[in-house]
């Protein structure tokens, strides 16, 4: 068993409807299905044993409540990000307070730029996407922040997708549930990989809790796979904020004890 973890969230801004979207075309977005739809997304994590804490919200930001991309959290440090839509970068400094209380604090530099979106990790080892998000440079100052804590990271490049998130989580066991026609498989050095339903695009997007696996309630198909192959899985209804290229992993920033 996994002990409880930290999961820092963010409220849905009454300016969701004005997001950064670089792969979907704009539709509208309920706020108050968004909201009812994160309240209950919230509400799943502390039924996983999860204590949720909301960081302020930032209606002046329309994508502030993918807390996500902001930072990558890990034992040691947390690495706060510098988004690659410049309209996001005034969401780092409050979500930077909020884990200064739980990590020390280390920084990606200007002019490189990084979106926590992009880093899957498993273990100790990390891909960093290179997307219009997330640059080469972004990831060099990532990989050398870490590797005095002994992380190793490599580069993966994803395909018609905002980020390497959209395309591949990484499961409980250190197997990889992945889009292949969004990602290749050969870019994670061999690791073992679950490819999605081939009717369900974004269904490469989990969250994991401990050993249950959070699925979009949108994706019954690939949720079934992850079952035959002997996961705990559950389903989160996030249509809302999907229309704003938003997935489970997006909405929040978990945080566990430390080594």
């Amino acid at each position: 068993m996994h002990p409880p973890q930290l999961a820092l969230t963010r409220p849905v801004p009454s300016t969701i409807a004005e997001c950064e979207l670089t792969h979907l075309a704009r539709e509208p977005i309920s706020h108050s299905r968004a909201v009812a739809q994160h309240e209950a997304y919230e509400a799943a994590l502390r039924a996983l044993g999860c204590t949720v804490e909301r960081v302020a919200g930032q209606d002046e930001h329309p994508d502030s409540v993918f807390i996500e991309d902001t930072a990558v959290v890990l034992d040691e440090v947390a690495v706060i990000t510098r988004p690659g839509a410049a309209t996001r970068r005034g969401e780092t400094p409050v979500v930077e307070a909020a884990l200064a209380k739980h990590r020390r604090i280390a920084r990606i530099e200007a002019p490189d730029t990084l979106d926590g979106g992009d880093v899957v990790r498993v273990g100790r080892a990390l891909w960093v996407g290179l997307t219009q998000r997330t640059t080469a440079a972004g990831a060099g100052q990532l990989a050398r922040l870490l590797a005095p804590f002994g992380y190793s990271v490599a580069t993966a490049t994803p395909r018609d997708c905002l980020h390497l998130k959209t395309a591949v989580s990484a499961l409980p066991d250190g197997r990889l549930l992945l889009n292949p026609r969004m990602v290749d498989a050969a870019a994670f050095g061999g690791r073992e990989c679950i490819a999605v339903d081939p009717s369900e695009p974004y269904a490469g997007n989990v969250l994991c809790v401990g050993d249950t696996v959070l699925c979009p309630a949108a994706a019954p198909r690939t949720r079934a796979r992850l079952d035959a192959a002997g996961y705990s899985t559950a389903a989160v209804d996030a249509s809302e904020l999907a229309k704003a290229e938003g997935g489970l992993t997006c909405c929040c920033l978990l945080i566990g004890s430390r080594l």
